[in-house]
């Protein structure tokens, strides 16, 4: 694309090549650069209603750095460079995303139409269906990327700076009482993968079916056919859950013929799934909520921790002492499931609460529920995803951590939102 969006086009195509050469979901963060340039050059910006909100959210996170060096109680870790580095990434994408927004807002409707934004996101979908197929088929697939190699070992070596710089193809996990690889392609973890693909499945259905041609629709209906298959084996019920509660949500707001389409598009799936292999899969994994007693124990640790800095948090998260299971903590030669995730990553609910305190996790849900409050009137299909998305946020932020890629599609549907709001698009 030629012209000031090249950069968004850039994020959102280009996508896949970010992956290989292990910037990923860092990508928004170089894009960012030539983004704040063109902003620059076209004051006065614009700044849509509620972003306030976001600015208070980043200046709390700020605030926030000051408790780097403090422990709360029944929590541990050493205090070094890998904390810093962990925070200073979280600014910089809070702000990088912050760039994203004012740069999609200010681009003029000849610039960037909204049908063409919408449609890259659909071109995204299909590359994350592509990597859930490659980590379903070929989970092994993995490599060491440019990055990754030009980085300090120390800065490499950290957890949280591992998974966004190495592409892999799946992440095995013991789910189903072995070893199951569960996509991840092209984004940073699995969950990630899950929440990206129901938020781009969204806006490839706007893009490419409703506002498509017979040859789209065909185009339409044999790829989300395909994410059937990595849908399924990705074992993620928070993906599911939002599937069922987005289809929901359209036989609610839609009137109409399309009502009655959608309703019997709906039944022949339901049919044809029950039909499937893939069935028996999904029964397996509602019979085997391994994950809750982990989770639980990991939310009631976050809470209690933050109650000792309630208003600002503590900058980064922390580690607990013990897990669900024992009082000893980290794995063992006798104990592998010793180990257990840091406070606040089990979604981003959480990682507000122990990094900027309740005020943060506050603001993070007033700044979508306002979004959704203001547009609701706007039964446009634009309007309808967008409000669909926002939703989908509010139910993610509890099982989904939003950094990295899946804070940025949230942001781009406020985006297209906001757009959408001004009247430039019939």
């Amino acid at each position: 694309m030629r012209g000031p969006a090249w950069p968004i086009a850039a994020l959102l195509v280009g996508y896949p090549v970010w992956w290989a050469l292990g910037f990923g979901g860092l990508s928004v963060i170089v894009v960012a650069v030539p983004m704040a340039v063109i902003l620059w050059r076209r004051r006065p910006i614009r700044v849509p209603r509620g972003f306030g909100l976001w600015l208070l959210l980043i200046a709390g996170y700020l605030v926030s750095g000051l408790m780097l060096a403090e422990m709360p109680p029944g929590t541990y870790g050493e205090i070094g460079p890998g904390r810093v580095v962990g925070y200073a990434m979280r600014l910089a994408l809070y702000t990088a995303i912050l760039i994203m927004v004012l740069y999609l807002g200010n681009l003029t409707e000849r610039e960037l139409p909204q049908l063409r934004l919408v449609r890259m996101l659909g071109v995204l979908f299909v590359t994350t269906v592509a990597g859930g197929l490659l980590g379903v088929f070929v989970p092994s697939f993995t490599f060491t990327s440019p990055v990754e190699l030009l980085l300090p070992d120390w800065v490499a070596a950290n957890s949280f700076v591992q998974n966004l710089i190495h592409p892999t193809a799946a992440q095995t996990q013991k789910v189903l009482g072995f070893a199951s690889p569960r996509p991840e392609a092209p984004f940073e973890w699995a969950n990630a993968w899950g929440s990206n693909l129901s938020v781009l499945l969204v806006w490839f259905v706007v893009g490419w079916w409703v506002y498509g041609g017979r040859r789209r629709k065909i185009f339409v209906a044999a790829v989300v056919a395909l994410a059937a298959i990595p849908v399924v084996y990705s074992l993620n019920r928070g993906l599911w859950i939002g599937l069922g509660l987005a289809v929901a949500y359209l036989i609610v707001r839609v009137r109409g013929r399309t009502r009655v389409a959608l309703c019997g598009a709906v039944a022949v799936a339901a049919v044809a799934f029950a039909l499937s292999p893939l069935a028996p899969l999904v029964a397996q994994r509602l019979d085997r909520p391994h994950s809750n007693d982990i989770r639980a124990f990991t939310v009631t640790a976050t809470v209690a921790a933050a109650g000792h800095s309630p208003l600002i948090g503590y900058g980064n998260t922390r580690n607990a002492l013990g897990n669900h299971r024992t009082i000893t903590t980290g794995r063992t030669e006798w104990c592998e499931g010793c180990g257990h995730p840091p406070l606040g990553s089990d979604g981003q609910l959480w990682l507000l609460i122990i990094t900027q305190g309740f005020t943060g996790a506050v603001l993070y849900v007033a700044f979508f529920v306002g979004a959704i409050r203001r547009h609701w009137t706007d039964r446009s299909p634009i309007g309808l995803a967008g409000v669909l998305v926002m939703g989908l946020v509010l139910l993610y932020m509890v099982v989904y951590d939003g950094l990295v890629t899946p804070l940025c599609l949230y942001l781009i549907s406020f985006a297209l939102l906001w757009r959408n709001s001004r009247g430039e698009v019939t």
